[in-house]
């Protein structure tokens, strides 16, 4: 019986293994470059916590399940519910600001399509405990300093920056005045880019026929950041802060010199209801602007837990999407096994002294191997360089003769005699300045 890999999901061999680790690593030293501490939470949750963020509609997109004391979970779809709670648990005695970020494979009980997988790896960097929007910028900072590392420009990827207030304004001004109202407003124009301007017009005519859809469409496709500030400061003064705050967050952008990747889209508008300031998406240019990455303030979400309100921005990145865009771009890396060294036997008789060898390597912490056939030393050197070994370190019958090793590296082919004693007396120094 053949089983294949479940819908939606992946198997990573070591290829495959390498590049999501290279992901990782990225993701995880831009974090602490930013002074971030890492955090996890469960792999479920309480259903319960997601229907209290998102309501009961939210339960279709889940993987939810009941236990045997009848209690009901769901596979965590994102981290932003479990992040909340952790907090509003110890809101009172966590340091501030609260900046963490976490790596966490999560789930979403969806169709499966081009760049969203029922499970996923998700970059998420939050800031927490900060009101002011040096926080929202230091957070799109901490994005665009991981593209600017794995080698994506201004001309690959753009960070859609937004305000819900000041769409909050505009929408009030055209006579959408109610919190219900407006959050459907929101969700139609968060999905303004997948429709297409004809679906969305129709949509929104279906949902306001009184609204005059040509006007919003002209201040939704409108670029010009000043047009945005005149836009809210022209809708009183609940605006008039709103282009304030939003204005503060430009110059904090230009500051962090991060704003050349940042361009002003009020179509960002991000469907959640929990967001309460500036928005954000990281959008590929080419392919329709397909987001990598989304988040924004959301300053009440621990009081849905029973918490203290802490405020707090933040954004999560899908592994899949970024992997695409850098395959479609030609910019994945070229990433071998990255051995450290390759051991070599010139005859069986010195195989078990290359066994030997290879174990005292490991010990002083190289990744080392050698081969489990024996057969002619080219073979085993077309093994250790499709192994990716920096270094080989042959061993021949110049060992019994002078007490010498042959080191080659494998980049430059140069080779020379080294001491057995001596490298394995002190293997780092004698191999460390060739690694």
């Amino acid at each position: 019986m053949k089983i294949q890999t479940p819908p939606g999901m992946r198997d990573f061999y070591p290829a495959e293994m390498r590049l999501q680790n290279w992901l990782f690593r990225h993701w995880r030293e831009v974090s602490r470059a930013f002074g971030c501490e890492e955090y996890e939470g469960p792999i479920f949750e309480y259903l319960d916590l997601y229907t209290l963020k998102s309501g009961p509609g939210i339960v279709s997109e889940l993987f939810n399940f009941e236990d045997r004391g009848e209690r009901r979970f769901a596979i965590r779809p994102e981290m932003t519910p479990t992040l909340a709670r952790m907090v509003a648990a110890r809101a009172n005695t966590l340091p501030r600001p609260i900046k963490w970020f976490s790596t966490p494979r999560m789930c979403r009980a969806e169709k499966p399509q081009r760049g969203r997988l029922r499970e996923f790896f998700q970059w998420n960097v939050d800031i927490l405990g900060v009101d002011d929007v040096l926080a929202d910028a230091e957070v799109i900072a901490v994005a665009i300093e991981f593209v600017r590392r794995i080698g994506l420009s201004e001309r690959d990827v753009v960070m859609r920056v937004s305000s819900r207030p000041i769409a909050a304004s505009v929408l009030a001004g055209m006579g959408i005045t109610s919190d219900e109202e407006a959050n459907r407003a929101f969700g139609l124009i968060d999905r303004y880019d997948k429709l297409g301007r004809d679906e969305f017009r129709r949509q929104w005519q279906e949902f306001a026929p009184a609204v005059d859809c040509d006007r919003l469409l002209a201040h939704l496709e409108q670029t010009d950041l000043q047009h945005g500030f005149s836009l809210a400061e022209a809708a009183g003064p609940a605006g008039e802060a709103a282009a304030k705050q939003f204005e503060e967050l430009w110059q904090r952008l230009r500051q962090f010199q991060v704003d050349s990747y940042c361009a002003f889209d009020l179509k960002v508008v991000r469907g959640l209801a929990y967001y309460t300031g500036p928005v954000f998406e990281l959008s590929a240019r080419q392919g329709g602007l397909r987001a990598l990455l989304g988040g924004g303030r959301y300053d009440n979400l621990t009081q849905l837990l029973d918490g203290p309100r802490v405020s707090g921005v933040g954004f999560g990145m899908g592994d899949a999407p970024v992997l695409e865009l850098l395959t479609e771009l030609g910019k994945l890396p070229a990433l071998s096994a990255g051995l450290d060294v390759f051991v070599i036997d010139a005859g069986s008789e010195l195989f078990p002294k290359a066994v030997e060898i290879t174990s005292q390597l490991r010990r002083a912490g190289f990744a080392c191997d050698f081969s489990y056939k024996r057969q002619a030393i080219g073979k085993q050197f077309a093994q250790a360089e499709k192994r990716g070994a920096r270094l080989a370190i042959v061993v021949g019958a110049e060992l019994a003769e002078s007490g010498q090793l042959t080191v080659k590296d494998m980049r430059t082919a140069q080779q020379q005699a080294v001491a057995a004693a001596e490298l394995l007396a002190d293997p780092l120094s004698t191999l460390g300045a060739m690694r």
